[in-house]
């Protein structure tokens, strides 16, 4: 039975974009289901799928799988040949615990430079605690290509779960133009142009809504 991907906004849904990539890179046949946000109906059309009321939802059959990251685990369990985590039990648990900060952490980045896939703002005034954000990030990502750059591109070499919740954080820090170590630009610029990744903003460029909380007003 193919599999279904309820989304919201390409240009503004950061969390429908994990879920997305990690289906793409499976390879596996699904369905698109794109729930636009900011209309009256918005939250009933996505408690039609969501039990949480949020996007994205992973529909196999009568099962539904809701939060980016708790799609990543059923992927990598019905999937396991794509290696959606590192094979060896430390680095599974090291994948796990950046996966884990970012899903729960980094909230001054996400309030300061909300994500946006159709647009660049650069000159901004980037806060403390926006600056510390980024530097904990760049370190997480330093760190990871430090030890797994002789297996591939990648966090851990090859593309996992990691990579899919970092792809948004990698387009959040081009369109905002934050400060960058050169492994961390690098490894951004290797996220930015996955051709999923160019084909989700290609997208998001043509999608008609535009919702002013994820729109920073002109400088």
């Amino acid at each position: 039975m193919e599999l279904t991907l309820v989304i919201a906004n390409k240009n503004y849904s950061s969390w429908s974009l994990r879920a997305w990539l990690l289906l793409k890179h499976i390879g596996a046949p699904f369905r698109e289901m794109r729930v636009p946000l900011g209309q009256p109906d918005t939250p009933a059309q996505i408690r039609k799928w969501s039990p949480s009321g949020l996007a994205p939802v992973l529909l196999d059959g009568e099962l539904a799988i809701w939060d980016s990251l708790a799609i990543g685990e059923y992927l990598h369990e019905k999937f396991p040949a794509a290696r959606l985590w590192p094979e060896h039990f430390a680095a599974r648990a090291r994948a796990r615990s950046i996966c884990a900060e970012m899903h729960s952490g980094f909230s001054a980045l996400r309030q300061n430079m909300p994500f946006n896939g159709s647009r660049h703002f650069s000159g901004r005034p980037i806060n403390a605690d926006t600056r510390a954000n980024i530097e904990r990030i760049s370190a997480i990502w330093r760190e990871c290509r430090a030890e797994f750059a002789d297996r591939g591109p990648f966090l851990f070499g090859h593309f996992t779960i990691a990579d899919a919740m970092y792809a948004p954080v990698a387009l959040r820090f081009l369109t905002y133009d934050a400060p960058l170590d050169a492994q961390a630009a690098r490894y951004a610029a290797t996220l930015a142009e996955l051709a999923p990744v160019q084909e989700w903003l290609a997208a998001a460029r043509l999608e008609p809504e535009r919702l002013e909380k994820y729109e920073p007003a002109p400088l």
